[in-house]
């Protein structure tokens, strides 16, 4: 299987050791709409293995049985049947769920994740009852968590490792915003405590993805079609809001012979677009709401760093300029921060909090 797989020197939580003995081995573990990340102990770091949420089914030519794949491998290779079964990131039915269960049951032992374990999930903060008890039987029916499995908003476990070595962000309060693929999520965080939960699908990674591919059809004056895919690794390739420079690139022709073009607007137009409507969904909807909720939080909130997560916050130059326009926006000093590596935050802060569960043996 193909996987992107990374080890963070330092990861670990006040430098004590990754494992001890016959302790179980804390996971932290972010089941994405796009994208799965699994954090685990690796000698004294901690280890990242990220794949595509995704999976599909062929039959053996020599056996008939049936095979699956998962991750870049199946959207590679199987890319007129392969399904994301987390798109609106949560299972919404119970062939879905099935099929996360599939997934996430390939992609733990391909990585040799220890059953043996303390995983803390980073699950979406959604107003959507099914999807979350769906994903509760994905989590439960999993082969890994023997020892203890809990689960915490998604946009505080990438919190933590924006906020401090340790947890430290579970005993701050401050507003963290998720810039993600299906929704953008905010809330008020008070000791850890969620307030004024709120997302929105309409401003989303996916509408940018689908932008881009429109954008480029239209600047290259209906020459060029490219599929979501290609135009979701044209964001995450050359997305950049600090320095975005133009990019060629080339596709076949009917017929015969090839078409080199450039893109010059599409990619960062759409990124552009989309820091804009996020800054206002944030200022206009969200900040009111939280204001006439909680109006003392809502002053000790914008005096910290308000906390960008997500895959969005991964593309250069977005949390200045959302920190930009938000300021703008509501007539004040704003300070934005993210934390490094936003795609795999969640799942690294998830494991901070696992590896506090086995150092006070609360399993």
């Amino acid at each position: 299987m193909t996987e992107k797989s990374d080890t963070d020197e330092g990861e670990q939580v006040e430098g004590e050791p990754a494992t001890d003995g016959g302790e179980p081995t804390p996971v932290g573990v972010k089941l994405g709409s796009t994208r799965t990340v699994v954090a685990l102990p690796q000698g004294n770091a901690v280890r990242t293995v990220d794949t595509l949420t995704c999976i599909a089914t062929y039959e053996d030519a020599l056996t008939g049985e049936e095979r699956v794949l998962y991750g870049e491998e199946a959207a590679t290779e199987y890319p007129d049947r392969v399904q994301y079964m987390l798109r609106s990131g949560l299972p919404e039915d119970a062939e879905n769920a099935a099929l996360a269960e599939t997934f996430f049951e390939e992609f733990v032992r391909n990585n040799d994740v220890p059953e043996d374990s303390v995983v803390v999930y980073a699950i979406p903060t959604l107003d959507n009852d099914e999807g979350l008890d769906n994903l509760s039987g994905v989590i439960e029916h999993s082969p890994v968590g023997e020892a203890t499995i809990r689960s915490y908003p998604e946009s505080l476990c990438g919190s933590v490792t924006a906020l401090g070595t340790g947890l430290d962000a579970i005993e701050q309060i401050f507003v963290g915003v998720n810039l993600g693929s299906t929704n953008l999520e905010a809330c008020a965080y008070r000791r850890g405590e969620q307030l004024s939960q709120f997302a929105t699908g309409a401003v989303t990674g996916n509408e940018v993805d689908r932008r881009i591919a429109n954008y480029v059809e239209d600047e290259t004056q209906g020459r060029v079609n490219i599929d979501l895919q290609t135009a979701r690794e044209y964001k995450e390739d050359h997305g950049d809001l600090a320095d975005y420079e133009s990019f060629t690139d080339i596709v076949q022709q009917p017929g015969g012979g090839t078409h080199e073009f450039t893109i010059e607007d599409s990619v960062v137009d759409a990124l552009d677009e989309y820091v804009d409507e996020a800054v206002d969904e944030i200022a206009n909807t969200f900040l009111p709401q939280l204001a006439n909720d909680h109006i003392k939080i809502y002053k000790r909130a914008l005096e910290a760093p308000v906390v960008l997560t997500g895959g969005m916050a991964e593309i250069p130059g977005l949390v200045e300029e959302f920190e930009e326009r938000l300021g703008e926006e509501l007539q004040r000093d704003v300070a934005c921060t993210a934390p490094s590596k936003p795609a795999t935050a969640a799942a690294r802060g998830a494991q901070r909090i696992a590896e506090r569960f086995v150092e006070n043996e609360a399993y």
